[in-house]
């Protein structure tokens, strides 16, 4: 069979206007906090504290955030925004992931990047690679901060319930700090 045989038959294969469906990826991405309201006590027993987390590509930043709230045993939901791209926290060109937001009634005072719906963005429409790092921001009073790192991204995921933790450095801090224990440091 010549090769514009073999590509014709192919092609037959598939309904003209659709197109061939890419195969699922699975991330590995590790969660570190970097700041929020932590004792200094507890920050010198867990120098380190972070989780590995596995999702699929074809799962939303919902989930990772969902998936974050439960491995570092949160119990009290509160807004949450992942910031794609910027070179620091609070970056005005980062493309920014959460709830939807209504419109401000301050105009275009908010200069940042608009909010892009968390539960509409799949994992594979952000253009992640390996080494790659973005922002994870969790409860904007309490001002919990995280660094996300890609460590892998792997083709075909075996089987099984994602999104999972798959390894834990350091205790999970609580959620609410005792403010008594932080105003005597």
């Amino acid at each position: 069979m010549t090769r514009a045989a073999a590509a014709r038959r192919t092609e037959s294969r598939v309904k003209p206007g659709v197109r061939a469906k890419a195969p699922v990826r699975l991330y590995t991405l590790e969660v570190a906090i970097m700041s929020g309201p932590i004792t200094e006590r507890f920050a010198k027993e867990n120098p380190i504290v972070a989780r590995t987390i596995e999702i699929r590509g074809d799962q939303t930043l919902a989930r990772l955030h969902a998936a974050i709230f439960d491995a570092f045993d949160r119990f009290d939901e509160h807004l949450y925004e992942f910031q794609i791209g910027g070179k620091r926290p609070m970056d005005p060109k980062a493309r920014r992931y959460g709830l939807p937001e209504p419109p401000s009634p301050f105009g275009d005072y908010d200069r940042r990047e608009p909010m892009r719906n968390a539960a509409r963005t799949k994992i594979d429409s952000l253009d992640l690679a390996v080494g790659g790092r973005f922002g994870y921001w969790f409860d904007f009073g309490d001002d919990w901060w995280h660094q996300v790192s890609v460590k892998a991204i792997a083709e075909n995921p075996p089987s099984g319930r994602f999104p999972r933790v798959t390894e834990r450095v350091g205790e999970s801090p609580p959620q609410y700090a005792d403010w008594e224990e932080l105003s005597e440091e």
